[in-house]
């Protein structure tokens, strides 16, 4: 008994800070998201104390679920990271399989990989939507002014001309338009997070079994019924971590969609949670609160997809 009390004693002011650490937060949040609580308010001078006098009860929660961006932010919210999942994982894999090959410079190439996920998030966006897909000076324009010269050049040949004058003249897109500056952050913090899954699957891939590999080759299988009947399943569990951590974090995204919209028809909760904050935290509690709820039940469903896997 004694061997068990000491080692819980030394554990036990990292327990309580931890807690402290999780618990005061939620609870401020949880209180402030039943209270009137707005930074500036001329009208209402008592609001902008977080008094208990300003209970509101669920006043907060109606006026966030009935806002007009509420369901939108949390649409956008799973469109942006269920794309970046399957993006991420199907893109991790190819590389992968490519980079587990042995051929000249491979650690080097593997170095080139990895870099990506080590770039701030902010500065990604911002080299991406000034550099690449901005439609004047990035590659975005630079490359539709190529192909525009390149067929305007092909109208001039005897034969092909008829065919390449009937072409239109193509436009750059704007990535910092509302119908598609989501595309703009899921590119980006595709580009950035690929490399995590791909240090995953090539470590999994270390592991595999050469030995059923090279069963299946005698036995006639090729290579893409190997890679389904062999390679998937044995990296079923990298593939459920990847999806689950990658999840935890994609859904807290701001810099990305600050930085290419402004929120001009691209959000997510935690966009609309800073946009509340600005003056009405009472919504930005409430919205919060949405928010953990929301993760929470990607959590379980995606912890009960790992601990199936695990125990497979």
């Amino acid at each position: 008994m004694a061997k068990r009390t000491l080692p819980r004693l030394l554990q036990t002011p990292a327990v309580i800070l931890l807690l402290l650490w999780m618990l005061v937060p939620l609870g401020m949040t949880l209180y402030f998201s039943f209270i009137r609580y707005v930074l500036n308010s001329l009208r209402r001078p008592e609001w902008t104390t977080p008094s208990i006098s300003n209970w509101r009860g669920f006043g907060n929660y109606e006026y966030v679920f009935n806002s007009k961006d509420f369901w939108f932010a949390v649409q956008n919210s799973l469109f942006i990271v269920v794309s970046i999942l399957v993006l991420t994982v199907i893109l991790g894999l190819a590389f992968a399989m490519l980079v587990n090959r042995s051929f000249p410079g491979r650690g080097i190439v593997r170095v080139l990989l990895i870099s990506p996920f080590f770039v701030m998030p902010a500065v990604n966006a911002v080299l991406w939507i000034n550099m690449i897909l901005d439609p004047v000076l990035g590659l975005n324009g630079l490359a539709v002014e190529g192909i525009n010269s390149m067929i305007a050049g092909l109208r001039d040949f005897p034969v092909l001309g008829a065919f390449f004058s009937l072409w239109p003249e193509l436009e750059p897109i704007s990535f910092r338009a509302t119908q598609t500056s989501a595309y703009a952050v899921i590119m980006m913090v595709t580009w950035q997070w690929t490399p995590f899954a791909v240090l995953i699957f090539m470590t999994s891939l270390q592991s595999e079994d050469e030995q059923q590999k090279e069963a299946a080759i005698l036995d006639g299988a090729g290579s893409w019924s190997r890679f389904i009947n062999l390679t998937v399943p044995h990296l079923a569990r990298p593939i459920a971590i990847v999806v689950m951590i990658q999840s935890i974090f994609h859904l807290s995204l701001y810099a990305e969609i600050e930085i290419v919209s402004r929120g001009n028809g691209n959000k997510n909760l935690p966009y609309l949670i800073g946009e509340f904050t600005s003056n009405n935290i009472g919504a930005a509690s409430a919205a919060g609160v949405f928010a953990v709820i929301l993760a929470n039940i990607v959590a379980i469903f995606l912890l009960r997809m790992v601990g199936k896997n695990l125990m497979d």
